[in-house]
């Protein structure tokens, strides 16, 4: 039977890795350089196709997109020596004289699937990932933005292993016959509906699974903060990509009392950000297609407009929008709005904010804007979610030293930086031991005793950091408990070898 171009696609993946080359540290990083060399070099072409895609400008391409991937690509190449490094670990007594480490190993072939709103960022930042832990990957880009699709398809093998890192593009049917190919790994960026076919299609082979979703991500705006610089944030962080962002401020919780303060300053944000006709405004994007603008204006049907409602089918366009007093039963409180519409829905205060948000699903990122300490605090301690950030939007995706990932439904396992490489690797415990002190070894083996016993609840369970010094001592009474046990065991054999020479003489 003819292979299929996927499973040929992967075959050829897990062949190149097993040749061994994507082990090497000096490899790792060559691809990674040449990755790197693809952001300087084709950047007209990045961003011709993203132009096409979602409208994005020439420098909102860069900041939004490669900017990030750059810096990650550069902090990885950096790194990768101390985190591909064996990893001391805390040893109990036990094992005081032995080697104990965690070493960090490829997994094999990871299969990433990229997501259509960031399709650089978002499927790329995987890949960096991958690379640095010494994996094969299988690169598929969401065939909805479809032009960066056909640029990542073109440019990458011109600058990486186009064996270990094959690029498959195509639809729904192209994905699933990935999904029925064993791998080692899958790293999915999209919602959870999708997402839970992926962990489905994944339990056939017991491949674990990185799963970044989104859902509705709440921003809580308290009365007695700065409520113009809140809401101009909030503004970016909304309205940024046409609000086609996982971690993008899904709606907005406040007081009734300050509701028309923040549509005020919401709007003169929108008017500062894209002027008076954001349709002109090369800053301002549009829906990726027919079928989300759709969507996105179903949305709208039983709420209030107070800002903006604009829109024309032909170009996807939908102005920056703002919905005011908007009913938690209302259709666009019911899923992830990934576009620019920002209800506000009134609550009477922190406690009422907290129950809202606890009450459904675990969001990806949740925001609070205060100047007051304890109330960050108790939103902090009283939910939960992915990300957590008070009085700014979606930078928190900026920090390699965060982990990004979200948290029931939003997702699980997380990535950036060190935590990408982490999540695509086997954190190998070891334990290396010599054929010596035997003797200690006497209280594990039968006849068990109770004597044997509290020698073994000795040696481990004390954890304690003992440094050189104590270290050393602590070998010295080792070696003499190791004398002691073997010497009783030699008297208890001389004793047994005595009485049964004395019974065969009796008899």
């Amino acid at each position: 039977m003819k292979m299929s171009r996927e499973e040929q696609a992967v075959a050829r993946a897990r062949k190149a890795f097993e040749t061994g080359r994507s082990k090497s540290l000096d490899y790792r990083i060559y691809q990674l350089k040449n990755l790197q060399r693809l952001f300087t070099e084709k950047q007209k072409e990045i961003a011709d196709a993203i132009k096409k895609d979602l409208n994005k400008s020439e420098v909102g391409t860069q900041l939004y997109e490669t900017l990030g991937l750059e810096g990650e690509i550069s902090q990885a190449i950096k790194k990768l020596k101390d985190w591909a490094a064996p990893r001391p670990v805390q040893k109990n007594v036990m094992t005081i004289a032995d080697t104990v480490y965690i070493q960090p190993q490829p997994l094999g072939v990871v299969l990433i699937i990229g997501a259509w709103n960031y399709p650089w960022a978002v499927t790329i930042q995987p890949l960096i990932g991958a690379i640095a832990a010494g994996n094969a990957a299988v690169v598929k880009p969401s065939e909805v933005s479809a032009h960066t699709a056909k640029a990542m398809e073109q440019l990458l093998p011109l600058y990486i292993d186009k064996e270990l890192y094959p690029v498959i593009t195509g639809g729904v049917a192209e994905t699933q016959e990935l999904l029925r190919q064993r791998f080692d790994h899958i790293f999915y960026t999209g919602n959870s509906m999708v997402g839970k076919l992926i962990m489905e299609a994944a339990a056939k082979h017991l491949t674990p699974v990185t799963l970044e979703l989104g859902g509705k991500s709440p921003c809580y705006i308290d009365k007695n903060c700065d409520i113009s610089i809140a809401c101009r944030r909030v503004t970016w962080g909304k309205y940024t990509n046409c609000g086609q962002t996982c971690i993008a401020p899904d709606y907005i919780l406040c007081d009734p009392s300050i509701q028309d303060r923040v549509i005020e300053e919401v709007k003169k944000s929108i008017k500062e950000f894209y002027t008076d006709d954001p349709k002109t405004c090369p800053d301002y994007g549009r829906i990726i297609n027919q079928r989300h603008f759709k969507r996105i204006m179903a949305m709208v049907e039983d709420s209030t407009v107070a800002v903006g409602g604009d829109n024309d089918e032909s170009d996807c366009y939908l102005a920056p929008t703002v919905l005011r007093d908007v009913k938690p039963e209302a259709k666009v409180m019911q899923e992830e709005i990934f576009g620019p519409l920002l209800p506000i829905v009134s609550v009477s205060g922190l406690d009422e904010a907290i129950q809202f948000i606890n009450k459904r699903e675990k969001p990806l990122a949740l925001y609070i804007f205060s100047q007051d300490k304890k109330v960050i605090q108790r939103m902090t301690d009283e939910t939960s979610s992915g990300g957590l950030l008070a009085n700014d939007c979606l930078v928190h995706y900026s920090v390699s030293s965060l982990p990004f990932g979200g948290v029931g439904n939003s997702g699980m396992g997380c990535y950036h930086g060190k935590f990408s490489f982490d999540q695509l690797s086997h954190l190998r415990g070891c334990l290396i031991k010599q054929l010596e002190m035997e003797g200690v070894n006497s209280m594990r083996y039968p006849p068990h005793t109770l004597k044997k016993l509290g020698w073994a609840r000795f040696f481990i369970l004390k954890n304690v950091d003992l440094g050189w010094i104590g270290r050393m001592a602590l070998l010295a009474v080792m070696a003499v408990v190791a004398a002691v046990v073997l010497q009783v065991s030699s008297r208890k054999s001389s004793r047994l070898l005595f009485l049964k020479r004395k019974c065969n003489r009796q008899k």
